[in-house]
């Protein structure tokens, strides 16, 4: 027997740095590079974009996604490479972001 893929998700322009899974909610999450972090269906349907906060500015400080977990309470906490944390509902709405100067592995 061959594998097959149950779906392929797209919606990224460039690689990929981290993704998780919620079976219990059936979601996939994913973070790219130098874009945003998508939530899709486990049938591979895109459904929505998390963007991160506004506040920083210039191509530097751009947000690239390190670490992402989700919750099966509908909560996705992201770390991103200028260590900060931020907290979207699945719904895509920011709740919560907090800086950090620690290394997160």
């Amino acid at each position: 027997d061959f594998a097959t893929p149950r779906a392929i998700l797209t919606g990224h322009d460039y690689e990929i740095t981290c993704a998780t899974i919620c079976a219990e909610l059936g979601l996939v999450i994913s973070g790219s590079k130098e874009g945003p972090c998508l939530i899709h269906s486990m049938n591979g349907d895109l459904l929505r974009t998390l963007e991160g906060p506004k506040t920083l500015e210039g191509p530097e400080n751009c947000l690239r996604p390190k670490l992402i977990q989700a919750s099966r309470e509908g909560h996705c906490v992201i770390y991103y490479e200028n260590g900060l944390f931020c907290v979207f509902s699945v719904n895509g709405r920011l709740q919560a972001t907090m800086e950090t100067d620690d290394k997160i592995k």
